[in-house]
């Protein structure tokens, strides 16, 4: 039996506890290229509206058959700007059909993993459609030039491992904003086709209670009495089960009630979290965790489906 000052003794360490952080869940976009799949997490409560701005695109099918147009070893891959058909003469290239500029939301640092928006030089709130992943800590030069590039998402699982491959390919001039595109397999005397570039075929979108990635498991809860937090758990080592123990440094309480959220009973200390996405195709429902250390915080799992 869990006891109730247990529970508040876990409230008042959440409360007293409330730092900013890259936490976490909901939701994940998960694309599909000829170079692999990977999945981003995208902040949702640390930049609404460019993530709005981002799904907007991917609903609307701007960012099927769409290309990596520009590959720079060492700092960024960039996309979402760019369109590729087939047709009889060779692979086509075309604008993405933008919607209007969006308003900086620049708060979370441009280190190796994220996912941030492009934009014009000179013009803080000019981005559109096109973003980018940061191969390297890009910290010291995108955090303070334009008004700091707006971070939406990172990087989950081996993702990274791509955008890597990626770097590597060969670069080609193929005029304007295409002077540095990655090519597979390009042979500069033929007209390019289709699998010549980096296409991404389709994104797909996942509304997730909580991303588990690497040892580390970010969701939002609802403590009760609307207490509202953002939470990592992090996997320890154990010989009694699965354990996870919380993060203390890495809580945000909320200002608004979360949509998809754990719950945190306090009658018998049980952790509720509704689904979970553990790698790029495997989501997890109803996973149930107990509070087994109430002075360390640590929950061990129950079940899942």
């Amino acid at each position: 039996m869990i006891l109730s000052q247990n529970y508040l003794k876990i409230i008042v360490l959440i409360i007293l506890s409330a730092f900013p952080g890259l936490s976490q869940a909901s939701p994940v976009a998960c694309c599909t290229s000829n170079m692999g799949q990977f999945c981003m997490e995208l902040f949702e409560r640390q930049a609404p509206g460019t993530v709005a701005n981002f799904i907007r695109y991917v609903n609307s099918g701007a960012y099927a058959q769409g290309i990596f147009h520009r590959s720079m070893p060492g700092f960024v891959i960039q996309g979402g700007g760019f369109k590729v058909t087939g047709s009889d003469t060779g692979a086509k290239v075309s604008a993405v059909d933008v919607f209007d500029p969006i308003k900086n939301e620049f708060g979370i640092s441009n280190t190796r993993g994220t996912v941030a928006m492009a934009k014009v030089g000179g013009d803080p709130d000019s981005a559109t459609s096109q973003w980018f992943v940061s191969l390297a800590d890009n910290s010291v030069n995108l955090d303070n030039q334009n008004g700091g590039f707006t971070v939406f998402a990172k990087i989950l699982y081996n993702g990274m491992a791509i955008f890597d491959a990626i770097a590597a390919l060969q670069r080609v001039n193929f005029g304007g904003a295409l002077s540095t595109t990655p090519t597979i397999n390009f042979d500069v005397t033929q007209p390019p086709q289709v699998d010549n570039f980096v296409v991404i075929s389709s994104v797909d979108l996942h509304d997730v209670t909580g991303v588990f990635d690497g040892s580390t498991a970010g969701f939002a809860v609802d403590a009760g009495n609307n207490h509202y937090f953002d939470v990592r758990l992090q996997l320890v080592a154990s010989e009694s089960g699965i354990v996870f123990e919380l993060d203390p440094g890495s809580i945000v309480q909320l200002t608004t009630e979360p949509g998809n959220r754990a719950t945190f009973s306090a009658g018998n200390g049980t952790l509720l979290i509704p689904s979970v996405m553990i790698d790029e195709t495997t989501i997890v429902k109803n996973v149930v965790l107990a509070l087994t250390d109430p002075v360390s915080f640590q929950f061990t799992l129950v079940g899942f489906e």
